[in-house]
Parts: structure tokens; sequence; C-alpha cells
């Protein structure tokens, strides 16, 4: 199945980036890179995540990358990609993941 990585997901690992790119660039560049390689696990496997317990629904389930929470929406055609965060950032389910 295809992943789609919507805008507020690719602002999130850019944010990442930068903030760990102040001090070591290179860690920023591997961090983003075993990020977005879970893709491939999404992909072949969209229900191995579980489901996010904030919002309670089958359709919206996470994976865990070190310390952040790749957050995902499986719909029929392909999955969204609709947030990563750290593991300490709070959200509720009224939150708005979309474009």
């Amino acid at each position: 199945m295809k992943v789609f990585w919507t805008e507020t997901a690719v602002q999130h690992l850019s944010a990442i980036y930068a903030y760990i790119a102040q001090n070591s660039p290179k860690y920023a560049e591997r961090t983003i890179d075993r990020l977005t390689r879970r893709s491939q696990q999404i992909a072949t496997f969209p229900l191995s995540g579980r489901v996010v317990p904030e919002f309670s629904t089958e359709q919206i389930r996470e994976v865990i990358e070190s310390s952040y929470r790749i957050i995902y929406y499986i719909k029929a055609e392909q999955i969204d990609i609709l947030a990563v965060l750290h593991g300490s950032q709070q959200i509720t389910p009224s939150e708005d993941f979309s474009e």
C-alpha cells in the first residue's frame, strides 16, 4: 500500500531535524532517516501499529521509533502519515492533523 506524508507530518520532521541539528547535524540526519524508513513497515504491515489511545479508532494507529510516535491513518487506497511527535507531547482527540 502507498504511504503519503501529510504536510503536517513533513513539518514535524523538519522541526525535529532543526532541533537536533543544533547540536549534531549528523545525528539529526540519522534520526530523520530512521523515522522515514518506518513508512516501509507501515506500507507492508499497516495493522502492525497499535491503535492510538487518544483516538480509539481502528484506522488511526501509531508505531514507535526511538522517542517518537509516528501516527498514521489507514484509508482504503493509501496510508496517510498524520504526525510525528515526541513521546512526551500530549495530544487530544479533538486535535486535527489533516491538511
